[in-house]
């Protein structure tokens, strides 16, 4: 558990290091025909001109981040254990399924595209209305706890049961389980239930989630987005948002002043402390 990414800020997630093998063959390729037509031009600041893009850590952009989401997603089932681990049956979407429609026999033989991992992301995260980090947190614990992969015939309901446990960990309004059976018509609150039960006692029952973790998940996602032309929109910066950041800047350096104070108040207390001493007394 030393090395478990979602429990350790150092320890590398998994999802980067899977799709670092893609990233080298693109850029190979790229190398190689020394021309990429799907690369976006990229902006640069310069001294006249700044660009920035509108997602941080305290308030990502939603659409972008749920794109990032579904593209680790999209790399843990592609590169996958080769010869397979052991499929749980509440996360067995043939035995648990999500839909009515018949699911075709040799299903776990084809892994979804990235496209198809996007809609359904964010579709559930258009109801619960979280920051998308928090699932792929939980996502990547499960993997590692249970030690099972994530693969076509279980990454929606694993998917669902991460954003269905960050829902209610994260956000001030969480979502009811009989919610998502409204977005999810087929599927019944006993199964949604069991789904939550079962995800949690696979995790220990460990929710928490550190903030230095949160933010290791964040810039690696943003990593991985700009290691696959997934770029966050940039905009100029002006007067407007320069002032906003510049009043937010000025708000974090007062709660530190502020922290460093109570630390320094703390440290000296016991300079204060009146010494008493004791006397020998004759009673007589």
């Amino acid at each position: 558990m030393e090395y478990n990414p979602s429990d350790h800020p150092r320890a590398s997630t998994i999802f980067l290091s899977k799709s670092q093998t893609d990233v080298r063959e693109k850029r190979k390729s790229l190398y190689i025909n020394h021309h990429n037509p799907g690369q976006v031009r990229r902006k640069y600041s310069s001294c006249s001109t700044i660009f920035l893009d509108d997602s941080t850590v305290s308030q990502p952009n939603l659409k972008y981040t749920i794109k990032c989401v579904a593209l680790a997603i999209y790399y843990h089932i592609k590169n996958r254990e080769v010869d397979g681990r052991m499929v749980i049956d509440i996360f067995d979407e043939k035995l648990h399924p999500l839909t009515k429609s018949e699911i075709p026999p040799d299903y776990e033989k084809h892994d979804p595209e990235q496209k198809q991992i996007y809609r359904f992301v964010r579709t559930l995260f258009s109801a619960a209305q979280l920051t998308a980090e928090c699932a792929i947190v939980y996502l990547e614990r499960l993997l590692t706890y249970a030690e099972i992969d994530i693969c076509p015939v279980n990454w929606k309901r694993i998917v669902l049961g991460a954003i269905l446990l960050a829902s209610k960990v994260w956000d001030d309004q969480a979502v009811w389980n009989v919610d998502y059976c409204q977005i999810l018509k087929d599927i019944t609150v006993e199964d949604m239930n069991e789904l939550e039960r079962q995800f949690l006692e696979l995790l220990q029952f460990n929710i928490n989630v550190p903030s230095s973790v949160y933010a290791k998940y964040y810039f690696d996602l943003r990593s991985m987005a700009e290691a696959n032309n997934l770029s966050f929109p940039l905009e100029p910066l002006n007067r407007e948002k320069a002032q906003k950041l510049e009043a937010i800047s000025r708000l974090c350096d007062d709660v530190y002043k502020d922290l460093r104070k109570k630390a320094k108040k703390r440290s000296v207390s016991a300079d204060n402390l009146s010494v008493v001493r004791w006397c020998p007394a004759i009673i007589s």
